[in-house]
C-alpha cells in the first residue's frame, strides 16, 4: 500500500515538471535562433523606397567620377592685366602674306597686302578672303584688315613660312563668333611649334587680342576684338562638330555646275 502511494505521488510530480523543462528548453532554443533578416536601409533609394528616382550612392560617385575624368582640364582662360599687354606701337609689318587652306591645299595666296603708296591692294585682299572663306559653305566674307596686319607680322617673324589656315571665316549658326565675323583664324606653320607661334602673338598685343591654343588639334585662335584681351588653352580633340558651328539651319549647299 505505502509502495502504490509513492510511486502515485513520483507519477505527479514527474508530469508537473516535464511541461516547464520542456517550455524552458523551448525558450532558451527560441533565444538562439537567429531573428528576421532585417537590415538598415544603405541608401536613399532604400530608404524612400523608390529606387527609380535616388541612384545609390555608390553609382553616383562613380558616374561622377568618370564625368570628371572626361571635363578635367579641357578649357582654361584668362583675362590679360593690362600691364601683361604691349606698350609701344606695333611697327608697320611688310604686308607680305602666303596662307594656305588646310582643308583645300590647293587654294593658296601669296600676296602683299598694301600697294606701293601705302593703301591696300584690294585684288590681294579679295586673294585672301577666298582662301579664309567658310570651308563647310564655302561663303566669303571680307576679313578684318587689322586681323591680316597681325598674320602678316607673324608671317614676318617666322621667316616667311605658309601659315595654314585651319579655320577662317565661318558661316554659322552661333552668330556672335569672331569667326563669323572676320575677326578670327585658326593657324599653324610647318616646323614651328604652337606654343612658339602663341608666344610670339603674345608680343603683338595692345589690347584688344584673343589667343587660344589647342594642343589635340595643334593649332592657335588669333582674333581681334574689343578690350579686354583674353588667352586660353583647349584640350578639345581635332574636327569638333559642335552645334554651334554647323551652317545656320535651313542653309544647303548649292550643287556644282557642270
Amino acid at each position: 500500500m505505502l509502495r502504490r502511494l509513492a510511486l502515485g505521488t513520483a507519477f505527479v510530480l514527474l508530469v508537473g515538471v516535464v511541461p516547464r523543462v520542456v517550455r524552458a528548453e523551448a525558450d532558451e532554443a527560441s533565444a538562439d535562433a537567429p531573428g528576421p533578416n532585417i537590415e538598415e536601409p544603405t541608401s536613399p533609394a532604400e530608404a524612400g523606397g523608390d529606387s527609380d528616382d535616388a541612384p545609390a550612392p555608390k553609382a553616383s560617385r562613380a558616374r561622377h567620377k568618370r564625368g570628371k575624368s572626361r571635363h578635367h582640364g579641357r578649357f582654361s582662360g584668362r583675362v590679360v592685366p593690362e600691364d601683361k599687354l604691349r606698350v609701344d606701337p606695333l611697327p608697320r609689318p611688310s604686308g607680305n602674306l602666303k596662307i594656305v587652306s588646310a582643308n583645300n591645299p590647293g587654294d593658296v595666296a601669296s600676296v602683299n597686302i598694301y600697294n606701293p603708296d601705302g593703301s591696300y591692294n584690294l585684288d590681294a585682299l579679295e586673294d585672301v578672303n577666298h582662301v579664309l572663306r567658310c570651308r563647310r559653305t564655302d561663303a566669303e566674307k571680307p576679313i578684318d584688315l587689322q586681323l591680316l596686319a597681325l598674320l602678316s607680322h607673324v608671317y614676318d617673324h617666322f621667316g616667311g613660312k605658309p601659315l595654314e589656315i585651319v579655320s577662317g571665316f565661318r558661316n554659322q549658326r552661333k552668330q556672335s563668333s569672331n569667326h563669323f565675323k572676320g575677326r578670327a583664324s585658326d593657324i599653324r606653320i610647318t616646323g614651328v611649334s604652337p606654343k612658339k607661334i602663341e608666344a610670339f602673338a603674345e608680343t603683338l598685343d595692345r589690347g584688344g587680342m584673343g589667343i587660344g591654343i589647342y594642343p589635340r588639334s595643334g593649332f592657335v585662335h588669333i582674333d581681334v576684338r574689343s578690350p579686354p584681351s583674353y588667352r586660353w588653352t583647349d584640350y578639345s580633340p581635332p574636327n569638333s562638330n559642335a552645334a554651334e558651328k554647323r551652317p545656320p539651319r535651313g542653309w544647303k549647299r548649292k550643287k556644282l555646275e557642270s
